[in-house]
């Protein structure tokens, strides 16, 4: 079954929109399929393909999604790419989700870094509550991170 993605600003307003396959639904969210189809976009530490495939885990009780990224050329992980962004929105054909400027990284083996964190310190339109819960979000995914909590358990050896 199709879905459309709609990436949101802090504004509500979609940036992003994308078709996905729904994989399943979980109790607290959606797991979806989709695939890179933008041209080749290097981000220093990691490289997005046409072709890479994506399973994206979308939540409507947590502060973040997470993306487990596969190469197109031989399905070896990439990495995941984390949002911390208000909980999901999920519709039968919809899932909306308002990025809150901060990302985290996890390369394969592990390592992270968080990603944006300048721009989110001098965004002026997050309100304090919104500024509060994205900051214990990230705390939050981190200590999954750590935990090796699904989906982080694919590689062995993670570590902060």
């Amino acid at each position: 079954m199709s879905i459309r993605v709609d990436k949101l600003n802090s504004h509500g307003q979609v940036v992003v929109s994308y078709r996905a396959e729904l994989a399943r639904r979980l109790p607290n969210g959606v797991v979806l399929h989709a695939v890179w189809a933008w041209p080749l976009r290097d981000l220093g530490y990691v490289v997005f393909e046409p072709g890479d495939q994506f399973t994206e885990y979308f939540y409507t009780d947590r502060w973040h999604n997470i993306f487990a990224i596969h190469s197109r050329e031989t399905g070896r992980l990439k990495g995941w790419y984390c949002n911390i962004a208000r909980p999901a929105s999920i519709s039968e054909t919809v899932v909306a989700a308002e990025d809150l400027i901060l990302d985290v990284w996890v390369a394969p083996d592990g390592r992270w870094q968080v990603l944006d964190e300048d721009e989110f310190a001098a965004d002026q339109t997050l309100d304090q509550p919104t500024r509060e819960a994205a900051l214990a979000a990230l705390s939050v995914l981190l200590a999954q991170i750590a935990a090796r909590e699904p989906p982080f358990e694919e590689e062995v050896g993670l570590k902060a």
